[in-house]
């Protein structure tokens, strides 16, 4: 199955493999970590698999965390400040209490063994943390998960062929 998976691969041209990593990273749950994971399984060079997979990863989390900075100015600017205070669901409550206790480098270090980093960084944004510190602290997060998923990736198809 691997071997078809990866002869299909290496059919591709090039800007094909890294479109498809980037794609499919920019997806939530999959990330730079499993993204690195899916392309060197699937045949692409670690070189290749790995920077694409993050460069996926952190344009989507960009995207949602300058949106979410730009929504988040739009809607405190329109509501009076007792309107915006409402009950906060459980989990939002938990990431919360993360986000005071750790800050933004340890939510966005660590964030990603629980949630995505499109998730972490919106709600961080959404409890008034500044974009770019986010944006930085995420991209140094998805950098580090990807090349330790892809290390480990490569490893363990090296062992494994």
């Amino acid at each position: 199955m691997f071997e078809a998976l990866q002869e299909f691969t290496t059919s591709l041209p090039m800007w094909a493999r890294w479109a498809g990593i980037i794609l499919i990273s920019a997806l939530p749950f999959v990330e730079s970590y499993f993204g690195s994971v899916i392309g060197i399984v699937a045949g692409v060079h670690p070189v290749v698999a790995i920077p694409a997979a993050i460069v996926g990863n952190v344009l989507s989390m960009l995207a949602l965390v300058y949106g979410a900075h730009t929504l988040r100015a739009w809607v405190t600017a329109r509501k009076p400040a007792d309107a915006r205070k409402r009950a906060e669901s459980p989990k939002r409550a938990r990431l919360r209490r993360a986000f005071d206790r750790w800050g933004v480098p340890g939510v966005s270090l660590l964030g990603q063994t629980v949630l995505p980093s499109q998730i972490t960084s919106m709600a961080m944004v959404s409890f008034g943390a500044s974009r770019n510190a986010v944006a930085v602290w995420q991209i140094v997060s998805i950098i580090a998960w990807g090349v330790l998923f892809g290390g480990l990736a490569l490893a363990g198809v090296r062992l494994l062929g």
